[in-house]
């Protein structure tokens, strides 16, 4: 798997000085960034004592008991949403790349308003715990939840190592640590808080760090904007005056344009296909809820998203990306270089604080889905065909925890230096390729069969991780190849439309009544309405 993973192939801006290291106290211990942290670690572990006492059920470890409001899970969702790549990654493109850093952001957003109106609904009514409830509701259960289980591991492993990767900067940067035991330290506390406290804690771990990252970022970006006189307009025009007209436009970070429709596409429709975001659907009470959650979410992952643009820039034109590459190749040190710049040592610790808060609330949900996987889909419904022991099922899920975020640890090792946003669109075109078109199919085509949405899912999550391995970013990047045997660098152009394809195909081929006739007793009312909330 590791050889999947790639480095961002970006074209960096330079200047005429050449990169050396700024004077900074990254990598050094920092007090206040000691003193947030442990505050961070303080409250959220009495989060998770608190939500531990009352998960001593399946659901409470899976859907908090079903008893998170539309506004909680709106902030949830945020908080699961933003991540590392969200406030490291985009602002470390932003600043090393210009304008395209941007498609991260946009692309990003304009997936939401697929989650609100073809899954949110019909996901709630007719799950459980995970996606793969919603498809092997009407069709056959056992290999159906082996193939989403498939998908869904994929997907999680690639996001967890985006997070490990810049947990582990983090973590460097507020102790002075090795980068190895800062990635083993927030694989500790990431599994306790799964562990014990299930989603429940998870939910609420994400609540608060949505709240701290909103704020950070906003205080951030003001200061930015105060040098500039309040003035957007004014930052970017400073940025073109000192890199050129070169940095507002596109064509640095990805001049193909069939790779940034690919990239446009994996961003959009990946959203509606990660199984950490889709998992929070079931936590609320009913449709309504979580329809109401997602105009939540979407206002605010905008808000910061707008954001994101602004400390890019300012990190740009006030640090510049030959500082910010020397600190960190991956250039994820934009952000805290900046607030390094603006408000000293104390700011510095009190950003990097919260974007570890960031990390490791995505971490957690990330490794609940992947939990969730394996002990729901595969163990209990496959392995013991439904008829676990009370109980057993919990237990398989702590298990599955642990398991992940071993893996976690050793894969964020492995992979250090890479740029995370750009890993994690990886992430999204294995999500849009795998999951979203076997979830649209089997909630709105009656045809769907049960082969049709497990070729579609086989085949999209395989294609798509060989075409990452055949990739320019895989082969020349980070094996040396002198040329690709695939020439762009996220496939999900193809992916996303030959899944449903094949789904499409399949389905036609082969017969299914039992998918039929389930479709008629329940999916179909549950999108009309039937049992509207």
């Amino acid at each position: 798997m590791n050889a999947l993973l790639l480095q961002a192939a970006t074209v960096p801006i330079t200047s005429s000085a050449t990169p050396t290291a700024p004077a900074t106290a990254i990598g050094q211990p920092n007090t206040v960034a000691m003193a947030f942290f442990f505050l961070f670690i303080a409250v959220t572990l009495g989060i998770t004592y608190w939500a531990a006492r009352r998960t001593q059920t399946t659901e409470h470890f899976y859907a908090a008991g079903r008893s998170i409001s539309a506004a909680q899970n709106g902030f949830a969702l945020a908080g699961d949403y933003m991540s590392a790549a969200s406030f490291l990654g985009i602002a470390g493109l932003v600043s090393t790349t210009g304008f395209d850093g941007l498609i991260y952001s946009t692309g990003w957003l304009v997936g939401w308003p697929v989650v609100l109106f073809l899954v949110a609904e019909p996901l709630r009514n007719l799950g459980k715990y995970t996606f793969a409830d919603v498809v092997a509701t009407r069709l056959r259960s056992t290999p159906v939840r082996m193939a989403a289980a498939y998908g869904t591991l994929s997907t999680v492993i690639f996001y967890l190592i985006a997070q490990m990767v810049g947990a582990g900067s983090l973590i460097k940067l507020m102790f002075g640590l090795s980068y190895e035991s800062a990635v083993m330290i927030v694989g500790a506390a990431m599994i306790a808080y799964v562990l014990f406290g299930g989603m429940l804690a998870t939910t609420w771990v994400q609540i608060v760090k949505a709240a701290l990252l909103l704020g950070g970022a906003f205080a951030l970006a003001m200061l930015v904007l105060a040098k500039f006189g309040m003035n957007p307009l004014a930052l970017f025009a400073a940025a073109s005056t000192k890199y050129g007209d070169a940095v507002l436009a596109p064509g640095k970070l990805v001049s193909n344009p069939f790779d940034t429709i690919s990239l446009g596409m994996a961003l959009m429709f990946g959203t509606a296909g990660l199984p950490h975001i889709l998992m929070r659907f079931y936590t609320v009470p009913d449709a309504r809820a979580a329809r109401t959650s997602v105009f939540y979410a979407t206002g605010l992952i905008g808000f910061f998203y707008l954001l994101t643009f602004v400390l890019g820039f300012g990190a740009m034109v006030l640090v510049g990306p030959d500082a910010i590459k020397a600190v960190d190749k991956g250039g994820n040190m934009a952000a805290p270089l900046l607030a390094e710049y603006l408000g000293g040592t104390p700011f510095l610790g009190f950003i990097a604080a919260v974007a570890f808060a960031t990390i490791l609330a995505v971490v957690a949900g990330l490794t609940l889905s992947g939990a969730a996987a394996l002990s729901h889909d595969l163990w209990t419904s496959v392995v013991r065909n439904g008829q676990a022991r009370p109980g057993e099922e919990l237990k398989v899920a702590r298990g599955a925890t642990l398991a992940l975020g071993v893996i976690a640890v050793i894969l964020g090792i492995v992979f250090k230096g890479q740029n995370v946003a750009f890993m994690v669109s990886l992430a999204f075109a294995i999500a849009a390729s795998a999951n979203f078109p076997a979830l649209v199919l089997s909630i709105f085509w009656r045809r769907c069969t049960t082969q049709g949405a497990v070729a579609s899912m086989v085949i999209g999550t395989t294609a798509t991780l060989v075409l990452i391995w055949l990739s320019p970013v895989v082969q020349v990047d980070i094996l040396k190849h002198s040329d690709a045997w695939f020439s762009l660098k996220n496939p999900a152009i193809l992916t996303i439309p030959g899944s449903f394809v094949v789904g499409i195909v399949v389905s036609l081929v082969t017969k299914d009544e039992v998918a039929a006739q389930g479709y008629d007793a329940s999916v179909r009312d549950m999108i009309d309405g039937a049992n509207a909330h």
